[in-house]
């Protein structure tokens, strides 16, 4: 594969929106093929079993269950969205990845994180970002801004300040493949620390192309 692949992590609430679109738009006025995408939900099996995780009437169940649906998804995503658009020399920008299954099913359930995280790369071959950025915010003041909660946001302050702390310690065990960034600062000066890591990443890729 030729293409990027770029992910966006961190708690609920903290603006990945708003910067995977930021960032989609400047890509693109780079001239770049941009395939923006999501988890859970990306595609049809995906869709189907993102209404059952975040739907509250779907209640509560088995946590090793809510770590496979969310498998599922990965594998369909990777298998029918991202693989192909890196295929073609497409830059994948990704709303949630891995490591929000290992932070959220892993440390947010408390399941066995080397478990959830081996299920994890199997369902997707391994792949990896080459670039993970992680809005870092204190769940507090994240969910004190969300007002219609789904199921896993109303999940409780412990479990969201699990998945914060292993967001973090998951960047701090790779932290050449991550960018760590306060989610509250302007959101202008985001996008473009965001926007110099992504060039960089871009032109390394480039360069190990142009040198094979």
């Amino acid at each position: 594969m030729t293409g990027a692949f770029i992910v966006f992590e961190g708690g609920d609430g903290v603006g990945k929106s708003t910067q995977v679109r930021l960032l989609v738009d400047w890509l693109r006025a780079q001239g770049r093929e941009v395939v923006p995408t999501f988890e859970p939900g990306a595609t049809v099996v995906g869709a189907a079993i993102r209404s059952i995780l975040l739907s509250k009437e779907s209640g509560e169940f088995s946590p090793r269950a809510e770590a496979l649906l969310y498998a599922a998804d990965k594998a369909s995503h990777v298998a029918e969205v991202v693989r192909p658009a890196m295929s073609r020399d497409a830059v994948v920008v990704c709303d949630r990845y891995l490591d929000s299954m290992i932070a959220y099913q892993g440390a947010g359930r408390v399941l066995e994180i080397a478990e959830v995280e081996a299920i994890a790369n199997w369902a997707t071959g391994a792949l990896l970002p080459g670039l993970t950025i992680l809005l870092d915010l204190d769940p507090a003041e994240a969910m004190a801004a969300i007002t219609d909660k789904d199921r896993l946001e109303s999940a409780g302050a412990d479990f969201h300040l699990r998945v914060r702390q292993h967001f973090l310690e998951l960047a701090a065990r790779d932290p050449q493949r991550y960018l760590v960034l306060p989610a509250r600062l302007p959101i202008t000066e985001l996008a473009a620390t965001i926007q110099r890591r992504v060039a960089a990443l871009l032109a390394g890729e480039q360069q190990n192309v142009g040198g094979s």
